[in-house]
């Protein structure tokens, strides 16, 4: 059965966007949490950058700002929150106990068709969803903050999922405009992280042991290798930079094993290269709360922009 109406669970920053992107695939959204304040909070700051979108044309879907916002209702009672939706997707703080005793609490009172689904980025099924009794129909489907300009979704099923699950979650996933990908198991971390800390663990390392300043560092990523990456993967850029993976492994094999054989262990993350990097990055950007948030603006019109280029490439 194809949903019409999600449920989510939690106002914060990715409830927020989930409930966007949700609404603007024409999808009844019902929008709670524990507190009355928190949620109409949340609802004018959704009111809010969805007319800031619209104005910049951005916003996305066919509706209008106010028709997606009319699609939108919030809801303190979780009974009746969830009542009539065939999707749920958690998105309370990333903490195993309060997770759980959420779910713990859906599982009684969702029907066999339900689909409880989680936004966690680090914490593995199994240890969400072990012992439910809802459980072939519970999924992980980790977005990348924020998931209204990034669309990747990462699905990854409990060992007890069912097949169809996985495949509605898909689905729905798609047809809201996400890009999903599947996981055929859990893993620490899943993909996307594992991908990002490699990538963090070797910048700490080259910040530390002096080879580069900490803003140079970053330049290398999004003006060398986020260039390529925006649009195609490391897999695919292999297999371009030569005469096709075999041929790029038969030239380069040597070179990136003696390199890899290089890389440090794991850092720690404090102590010296913290105060470094922290100094040069606070230098860019001083962490003072109206300066942050008007550089997450930055950010997210740029993601938006890429998005929109990248479609339009996609359907020439």
């Amino acid at each position: 059965m194809e949903p019409s109406q999600v449920a989510i669970i939690g106002s914060g920053l990715i409830g927020r966007s989930w409930a966007m992107v949700f609404a603007a695939g024409g999808f009844k959204v019902k929008l709670y949490d524990i507190a009355q304040q928190q949620l109409t909070s949340a609802l004018e700051n959704i009111r809010k950058q969805m007319k800031e979108l619209e104005e910049s044309g951005f916003l996305k879907g066919a509706l209008t700002a106010e028709q997606q916002l009319a699609l939108i209702s919030i809801c303190t009672d979780l009974k009746a929150a969830v009542e009539g939706a065939t999707f749920i997707q958690e998105c309370t703080p990333e903490n195993l106990e309060l997770k759980r005793k959420i779910f713990g609490q859906l599982d009684l009172i969702v029907g066999d068709n339900v689909i409880l689904s989680s936004s966690t980025s680090c914490l593995l099924p199994s240890k969400l969803f072990t012992g439910l009794k809802h459980v072939k129909q519970c999924i992980v489907s980790h977005p990348v903050n924020p998931p209204y300009f990034v669309p990747l979704v990462e699905i990854v099923p409990h060992p007890e999922t069912d097949p169809s699950t996985t495949e509605r979650t898909y689905a729905l996933m798609k047809k809201i405009g996400q890009s999903p990908v599947k996981l055929n198991r859990e893993i620490e971390g899943f993909v996307l992280n594992r991908l990002q800390y490699a990538v963090i663990s070797e910048s700490w390392r080259l910040v530390g042991e002096g080879v580069i300043s900490p803003t140079d560092l970053d330049l290398v990523m999004s003006d060398g290798l986020g260039m390529r990456y925006a649009f195609i993967g490391p897999l695919e850029t292999m297999h371009l930079n030569a005469e096709g993976i075999s041929n790029y492994c038969e030239r380069y094999r040597e070179g990136m094993r003696h390199v890899l054989n290089t890389f440090g262990p794991v850092p720690e993350f404090s102590g010296e290269i913290e105060q470094k990097v922290n100094q040069a990055m606070s230098e860019k950007i001083p962490v003072v709360p109206k300066i942050l948030d008007a550089r997450r603006k930055w950010r997210d019109e740029c993601l938006t922009g890429l998005a929109k280029m990248k479609t339009q490439m996609k359907s020439e």
